[in-house]
């Protein structure tokens, strides 16, 4: 089932993003963010039947975007559209996600905010204090930066699903200092 045939509700949103620019790695933050909030809350955070009600939606709880935010919207339809609806204030997230600690509230509104470009980035997000408990300094490493020229090969399908089994097949887990391997840990 392709996520376009799916319910709109489950259907996987790519998130709101930068408008000059097609999807980025703060969508991922986005999403994020909306899960999250449905962790907390147990319910879908942005319902819509269809990506213009779900923009509605998304729009009741972070307001109207700035004008900046729509006059770099490349598509002329896009920018009379947001021009087009009603002004919309910013709702109180500690209203909406009422079993939320401060902390998370906190972060939240910032991981969900409409213009990309003023999302919180991932290390951001990770430094954020609602983590302090489960930040280590000692134990964080530095992934390397994501080749996105991966992303730009054209494969077929097969070639796809070849390249996946081998990367699948040549990973090694970390180990830990001084664990031995069990049959559970061992690959």
């Amino acid at each position: 089932m392709g996520p376009m045939s799916m319910p709109p509700a489950v259907r996987p949103s790519p998130g709101p993003q930068s408008p000059d620019e097609g999807p980025s790695v703060s969508v991922d933050i986005w999403s994020a963010g909306c899960i999250m909030a449905e962790m907390i809350t147990g319910k879908i955070l942005f319902k819509g039947n269809d990506h213009l009600d779900q923009l509605k939606e998304i729009l009741k709880v972070t307001g109207t975007p700035p004008d900046d935010f729509v006059q770099r919207l490349k598509s002329a339809d896009a920018k009379d559209y947001m021009k087009g609806l009603p002004e919309l204030e910013k709702k109180d997230f500690a209203s909406i996600l009422t079993n939320a600690s401060p902390l998370a509230v906190n972060l939240l509104e910032k991981m969900l905010v409409l213009d990309a470009e003023r999302r919180v980035t991932a290390a951001e997000a990770l430094a954020h204090p609602y983590f302090e408990s489960l930040q280590d300094t000692e134990d964080e490493s530095k992934a390397q930066k994501y080749d996105e020229s991966f992303d730009d090969v054209d494969r077929t399908l097969d070639e796809w699903k070849r390249d996946t089994y081998k990367e699948v097949l040549s990973f090694k887990p970390p180990r830990q200092l001084g664990a031995k391997a069990s049959k559970e840990t061992a690959l």
